[in-house]
């Protein structure tokens, strides 16, 4: 039969005993994102490669190194989506969106793929929820969708979250402050490795992007601040973004090295920080994309977005996530002692579904003794107990597994006593 096939390293199987947790989280984000106005998008697995090399940036550590690009039966290369920005957007020039509501908020729970090395909390395939907010080209906007990522983030984490923020002003201003990074950083380029050597070259705005821990230490000590070289009006739109979060009491620190790693960001950047990761301690992060849309063939339409890693946030969240989280117990094990009580047992397990019981019913055949004791490791509330006497006299065996009362029942009542024993209605005596 060969060896088991296994699965390929940088994936992992999301086990039941962890599902519950996802499905709470997922849950919290689709309340919190209506609480906002934000309606729900789904964008296809892949895209044409074309999308990611201009909307994110062809020097860019995604788009270089890390995509999962394979060619189609028509010879189009297609690409599995890293990132959900550019593939929102697409699906918002294409389906005319623009043309329903001047401002269109959009919010994703999706599955992403990028072939990085893996590490703590960062995956193959990977998970992240977030949102865009499109038609806005006002502080107020900014404003939202920080405390939105925020608001998340502190549901998952309630303490040692930092945010981090920063202004990259706009293309037309960021010429003169490339030009002087690469004359701070040429004469070091010798001492760079291939990769930084070549992002200094073509972009070296990505050399913040870098994870040499010599190009990091060469950037602290002599990398002009890119929020030095922003226009007044960049100035005074991050002032009034900075004055917006003070007023709904965000924290924040201003962090002049945070550019992000995406080529699409303009002006307002930030990221949201656990010191539970160690030196990869990005929970979130977004900010502004004042030219994507146009740039992917669009109107000239301003926007925002964010997006947080699912995984990364359960990592964090650990216990006092599990805390919060309720396991709704069996209801009934249904224990089949005959060959005459089989059909009827289906037909007895099916009503009780219909009822609202969660219901396991024995399909192997086993002793009864083996079936009770599956009834309690499986710790359900109550064992209904069906065998040949019972399927003659139109009746079935009630359980229950607290106590051990047992209780003979018509078949056509066996909702009614369930609801009396494990949904009890409180005395009125006084």
């Amino acid at each position: 039969m060969g060896e088991p096939v296994k699965r390929i390293r940088g994936v992992r199987d999301i086990l039941p005993e962890e599902t519950h947790l996802w499905r709470f989280m997922e849950w919290i984000v689709h309340a919190v994102m209506s609480t906002y106005g934000y309606q729900e998008i789904r964008t296809p697995a892949f895209e044409p490669t074309e999308l990611f090399v201009r909307g994110v940036g062809l020097e860019t550590d995604i788009v270089h190194k890390e995509m999962y690009t394979f060619t189609d039966k028509g010879g189009k290369s297609l690409t599995l989506k890293p990132e959900l920005t550019a593939p929102v957007v697409r699906a918002y020039i294409q389906n005319h969106l623009d043309r329903e509501a001047p401002i269109t908020r959009l919010y994703y729970l999706d599955e992403l793929y990028r072939q990085e090395r893996p590490q703590k909390g960062r995956l193959r395939q990977f998970n992240q929820f977030g949102v865009e907010a499109i038609g806005s080209p006002h502080p107020e906007q900014d404003v939202e969708i920080i405390a939105l990522a925020y608001d998340l983030c502190s549901l998952f984490v309630p303490q040692g979250l930092t945010v981090r923020l920063n202004s990259i002003g706009s293309p037309e201003q960021r010429g003169e402050y490339l030009k002087q990074l690469r004359e701070v950083f040429q004469p070091y380029a010798a001492d760079l490795d291939q990769l930084d050597r070549q992002r200094l070259k073509n972009n070296p705005l990505r050399l913040f992007d870098s994870k040499n821990p010599e190009t990091q230490a060469l950037l602290e000590q002599h990398a002009p601040l890119i929020s030095d070289h922003i226009s007044s009006e960049d100035r005074q739109h991050y002032e009034e973004v900075q004055a917006g979060l003070k007023a709904l009491e965000v924290p924040f620190e201003h962090d002049p090295r945070q550019v992000r790693g995406l080529d699409y960001y303009t002006r307002t950047t930030f990221e949201i920080t656990s010191g539970k990761l160690g030196a990869q301690d990005a929970l979130c992060g977004g900010g502004r994309y004042d030219n994507l849309v146009q740039q992917l063939g669009g109107p000239d339409i301003p926007a925002i977005g964010f997006a947080a890693g699912v995984e990364r946030l359960l990592l964090v969240a650990g216990e006092s996530l599990k805390e919060k989280v309720t396991l709704r117990k069996l209801d009934v094990y249904l224990a089949v002692l005959a060959e005459e009580a089989r059909a009827p047992a289906l037909v007895r397990a099916q009503e009780l579904r219909a009822a609202g019981y969660t219901v396991i019913l024995e399909t192997l055949r086993r002793s009864a003794k083996a079936q009770l004791r599956e009834a309690n490791r499986s710790e359900a509330r109550a064992a209904v107990i069906m065998g040949e006497e019972e399927v003659k006299k139109g009746t079935c065996t009630v359980k229950r597994m607290d106590n051990g009362e047992q209780e003979e029942v018509a078949v056509d009542q066996l909702a009614t006593h369930l609801d009396g024993i494990l949904h009890p209605v409180p005395s009125t005596d006084k």
